[in-house]
């Protein structure tokens, strides 16, 4: 309920679309599949996103309306740990909300937001969406990007372009965990916070060990373990529904 109030007041004060609400209800699903906590699949990928981005040349995170509402102040931390740019990037982009996006990340300590009205004067090719327009001194010029929640078209393009794409997707199944170099099967706001734990830990490490952690990690072989948790669980609630169903019988 939490969450949901904040993307409410984030709807309210312009953060966050009308369409954001409908995708945060989608991805909502997949966290009741996963029993709505951080699985040790999410943490693997965790650690590999967190060695990416410490040993990346200049790692950016991009910043849409749904992850700032629920996790602008943890972006900022992560931000300030690996030494990364904050770039908004959205679909339904207006000037207003890009401000009021930019001014929600900064009350959170960032020093600076990039990605903001004319700043995004370069385009991703083959993205028709306004999610082409990104900052050439940001998101253009990263050799690693943060996308929290789903962005398919964008992850794949970026791929394309020869840069790492780290995602936070709910769902193993979406475009944008498909398509990402390192996909975190988690909620935005349990996977934020963890993750920057880990990237504090893992600052002290030799390059050469976290290059070694990163490109050792198999997103595929990730995904299909995110997908056979979620089918253990839904056999074992399966289960425990019949069973149930015997019990109630048994008692008529």
């Amino acid at each position: 309920m939490l969450i949901r109030e904040r993307l409410v007041e984030g709807f309210e004060t312009g953060v966050v679309a009308s369409a954001g609400l409908l995708a945060h209800g989608r991805g909502e699903s997949f966290d009741y599949l996963l029993g709505e906590k951080t699985t040790s699949n999410a943490l693997k990928a965790m650690k590999a996103a967190a060695a990416l981005l410490l040993t990346a040349r200049q790692p950016v995170i991009s910043v849409n309306g749904n992850a700032a509402a629920l996790a602008a102040r943890d972006m900022v931390k992560l931000a300030k740990e690996i030494n990364a740019k904050i770039e908004v990037n959205l679909f339904h982009r207006s000037l207003q909300r890009e401000v009021a996006i930019a001014n929600l990340l900064q009350e959170a300590g960032a020093d600076e937001v990039r990605g903001v009205g004319e700043a995004s004067s370069a385009e991703i090719p083959e993205v028709a969406s306004e999610r082409r327009r990104v900052d050439p001194k940001g998101i253009l010029a990263a050799d690693a990007v943060l996308v929290p929640l789903e962005d398919g078209d964008r992850t794949q393009a970026l791929v394309k372009m020869h840069k790492k794409v780290i995602a936070i997707d709910l769902n193993p199944l979406s475009r944008t965990a498909q398509s990402a170099t390192v996909t975190i099967v988690d909620n935005i706001v349990r996977a934020m916070p963890t993750l920057t734990k880990i990237a504090k830990k893992l600052r002290t490490e030799h390059k050469k060990k976290l290059r070694k952690l990163a490109s050792s990690f198999d997103n595929k072989k990730n995904l299909s373990e995110a997908i056979k948790m979620i089918n253990k669980r839904l056999a074992t609630l399966a289960a425990k529904g019949t069973y149930l169903t015997i019990l109630e019988e048994s008692e008529i």
